[in-house]
């Protein structure tokens, strides 16, 4: 008669959860980088020079730099499941605007209130996460979210190269944003704020999201406590290194197709392929980081050294591709140079993106917004910083300013200790 009773095996819903939010990740880079592979049709229509599309690309970032303390208050004041979809909704809405632009005003402040959108994304969904993924499983989940982020990164350039020989460069907008507000519906529907709240969750994975977490997480009813947040070395030591990160990736994200076209004299359908695959190779160290992060956790208990030894030996290898890439004559060469610079840089995201949730649990959104804020601040310096320098010095100073970013990023990731939580830091 005992065998007949078997224990109850726990539902994924948690992993459905986490595929639901890899889909927005994607989205949300493959809203971001349309307007990178348009920007040969963009100088061509309206003669902007190159100066007039940095700060045009500038603009985007600023939003999404300037917001990301409100996004994340947001996911933590109303939760994510209605805080997600109404931001998805709304930077849809200026996906969809972007095709009415008829001036380098119009293009700006849309861009700009795009980015506002965006800036909740990440924190918020690291928010909605943190009460559903199992310690052993964030660095996985932190990686496989920014490679799906960069999986719709690297697929973009070809399919709007093809929607704007085929329709023009105002299609591709229309279509990508009606993709976000797709997914806002499914997600409202899907996700609750926690998993006592979904009805598809059975009680074997209840006890097993309860038992990794010591016992069931109380609603938040208090407010974000944002001195004591905002008091804690490991967050500053995590914004800085991660406004290193944001000044590089903004560099293959906002301007490698443009440099593939214009200085490496790609044609725009070879622009769109090979501009595609260092962002292919960022798809492979964003899985790889977490899973090596949270492989090393479990053979070690070693949290800090986890999460340091991965995103250290990341940002280094960055450097040494970056060297290369854009002091090669070959622009073969180049192009597998910066596979191996941006397989490097995205080794680090699912680390650093796990550290959020490692140090400031209910409150891993406002922790989360205030990293993801100063790593914006460099991307949103990044792409007019970018063409000042090549207008006054060349290509190669961008890059080689980029390589030493990351050099910065490992030494300051040094001094990053994952073990130690905002709630039990002295202040």
């Amino acid at each position: 008669m005992a065998d007949l009773i078997r224990p109850e095996r726990p539902t994924r819903v948690r992993h459905a959860i986490l595929w639901l939010t890899v889909a927005a990740y994607m989205i949300t880079y493959m809203d971001r980088v349309v307007i990178a592979s348009s920007v040969p049709s963009l100088r061509e229509e309206f003669g902007f020079s190159m100066v007039t599309v940095g700060w045009i690309l500038s603009a985007f970032r600023w939003g999404y730099a300037l917001f990301q303390l409100p996004g994340g208050w947001l996911g933590d004041r109303f939760g994510p499941r209605r805080a997600l979809a109404g931001i998805v909704v709304w930077w849809s809405a200026f996906t969809c605007a972007t095709a009415f632009s008829w001036n380098f005003t119009s293009m700006a402040v849309i861009r700009f209130l795009f980015g506002a959108g965006e800036a909740g994304a990440f924190p918020i969904a690291t928010r909605s996460l943190s009460r559903w993924m199992l310690p052993s499983e964030r660095g996985f989940a932190q990686g496989i979210t920014h490679a799906g982020s960069r999986l719709g990164a690297a697929m973009t350039p070809p399919i709007v190269v093809w929607i704007m020989v085929a329709y023009g460069w105002r299609a591709t907008f229309l279509l990508f944003g009606a993709l976000g507000i797709l997914w806002a519906a499914i997600w409202f529907w899907y996700y609750r704020d926690s998993p006592e709240q979904h009805a598809s969750v059975n009680a074997a994975e209840l006890e097993l999201i309860h038992a990794s977490m010591g016992g069931p997480r109380a609603a938040i009813t208090k407010a974000v406590p944002w001195k004591k947040i905002l008091s804690s070395p490991t967050l500053w030591y995590l914004s800085m290194m991660y406004f290193c990160y944001g000044y590089c990736v903004s560099v293959y994200l906002d301007w490698f197709p443009t440099y593939l076209n214009s200085y490496r004299n790609f044609n725009l359908k070879q622009m769109g392929y090979y501009a595609s695959l260092p962002l292919l190779a960022g798809t492979a160290g964003d899985l790889m980081g977490g899973v090596w992060s949270d492989w090393w956790l479990k053979r070690t208990g070693n949290l800090k050294m986890a999460r340091r030894g991965v995103a250290v030996s990341g940002f280094l290898l960055a450097a040494a591709g970056i060297l290369p890439a854009a002091l090669t004559t070959d622009s073969i060469y180049c192009v597998w140079f910066s596979c191996i610079a941006v397989f490097g840089l995205e080794l680090t995201v699912g680390v650093s993106w796990a550290l959020p949730l490692d140090i400031g649990g209910d409150y891993a959104g406002s922790a989360a917004a205030v990293m993801n804020t100063c790593g914006n601040i460099g991307g949103a310096i990044s792409p007019a910083l970018l063409a000042y320098l090549v207008n006054g010095y060349g290509w190669n100073v961008p890059f080689l300013v980029a390589a030493g970013l990351c050099v910065a990023a490992a030494v300051l990731f040094l001094k990053i200790d994952a073990s130690r939580q905002i709630s039990v830091e002295s202040i």
